[in-house]
């Protein structure tokens, strides 16, 4: 039985309004205050709930009471800012907390994304990235909590639907930054997380929002096929015009069309937009194959076909939610130059999988788990052999044996 949860974003997301909503939803205050205490910090972070109302909705807020030392003082946005957090110290106070295995590996994750991003953003080593606003105690809290909220409603599977960014500039600790922020735009890009901005002069997605939904969901789009069982609402600190400022989460179980075979079943409704090309390089259909997941396709790839009069060219294919079909279209035509394209209704079953990260040698390396199998985020372990210097066969070796002693472990 796998269990679901589904966060719908028209208001955005940031780390407290997600926390908030999985407390709302039902994950015992005591069981995340439990885990944040595991990191270390002393009495200096307190974790609490209030009912709140935006525009007459209920919701739950998420209230991260932070100590401040000599030297910290709270931000604009109400925050802890209490100086630059080293990834490298984010990530050992993790690794030392005692966490259980899965919210470790997810709050690691999420964090090590955010220095990923952040190193290319400043033309730095992920290793030497200092966190400022995300570096910052309640930030911490608000990933941990999160992680430990959805391991207490045992949720095997993140989804979310496209993400609100909001309009317009927001301060930080570099100045004056465009919304969505510099991070926010990355994290959610590198996820293939569609995004739109609200005619609302605010930051509605936070750099720590999109770098859970980038850690964690498996997908975007609408809601998967599930029973629910338990609904939440998580309120962000500020009314909007317009709209209730709170993130939904809808936590339950994964329906039995979701874990058929072909033929078992209905399946996940889908559309495969093709295009044939016959002027195009190697290298711009790989980046347009790119640009397709990129842009929220499911998956995309290429077939080599024979066109009219004996030319050698190519099929582009985009597997989309129905939803997304008309954006991902507009880039397969603006990728590839083709003059037409076609779509076909088809129907998915996606197999039932989890992702894990595991440690090699001091580098976190993803690894995605189903059907048996373990697959080894080739990325990532290109990374870890050149950081390593190791082979890429042996790095690939180390991240499959550690994979399947947390799968004998779970």
């Amino acid at each position: 039985m796998t269990r679901l949860a589904w966060f719908s974003c028209p208001s955005g997301i940031a780390g407290d309004m997600a926390l908030g909503a999985l407390l709302d939803a039902g994950a015992p205050l005591s069981a995340v205050a439990e885990a944040v205490g595991r990191l270390g910090l002393g009495d200096r972070i307190r974790l609490g709930a209030e009912p709140v109302q935006r525009n007459g909705l209920a919701a739950t807020r998420a209230v991260v009471d932070v100590e401040h030392g000599e030297h910290d003082g709270p931000g604009h946005d109400g925050h802890d800012h209490d100086g630059h957090r080293p990834w490298a110290e984010i990530d050992a106070r993790l690794a030392a907390a005692g966490l259980d295995a899965r919210v470790e590996a997810r709050a690691r994750s999420t964090f090590r994304l955010l220095a990923e991003e952040e190193g290319r953003l400043h033309g730095v080593a992920p290793e030497a990235v200092e966190f400022h606003e995300v570096g910052s105690l309640d930030a911490i809290a608000d990933v941990v909590g999160v992680c430990a909220a959805l391991e207490a409603l045992g949720i095997d599977e993140v989804w979310a639907s496209p993400v609100a960014v909001g309009a317009g500039t927001a301060r930080s600790a570099h100045g004056v930054l465009p919304v969505p922020a510099p991070a926010t735009a990355a994290l959610l890009a590198r996820a293939g997380a569609p995004s739109y901005g609200v005619d609302i002069g605010v930051e509605l997605a936070t750099p720590t929002g999109a770098a859970l939904l980038a850690a964690l969901a498996r997908g975007f789009g609408p809601q998967p096929a599930m029973l629910v069982d338990a609904i939440g609402y998580g309120a962000g600190g500020r009314e909007l015009p317009g709209r209730p400022n709170v993130v939904q989460v809808l936590v339950g179980t994964a329906s039995g069309a979701r874990a058929q075979v072909l033929g078992g079943g209905p399946g996940q409704r889908a559309v495969e937009l093709c295009a044939n090309v016959d002027d195009a390089t190697g290298e711009t259909l790989a980046h347009a194959v790119a640009r397709l997941l990129a842009a929220g396709a499911f998956d995309a790839w290429v077939t080599p076909i024979v066109m009219k009069k004996g030319r050698p060219g190519a099929t582009v294919h985009a597997l989309v939610e129905p939803s997304l079909a008309e954006p991902v279209a507009a880039v397969l035509v603006a990728e590839t130059g083709t003059l037409g394209l076609r779509a076909v209704a088809v129907e998915r079953w996606p197999q039932l999988r989890t992702e894990t990260v595991v440690d090699v040698a001091g580098v976190a390396i993803r690894v995605k788990l189903g059907a048996g199998r373990a697959k080894v985020e080739h990325d990532d372990a290109v990374v870890a052999a050149a950081r390593l210097e190791l082979p890429l066969r042996e790095v690939l070796r180390r991240a499959e044996t550690a994979a399947a002693a947390f799968e004998s472990h779970r």
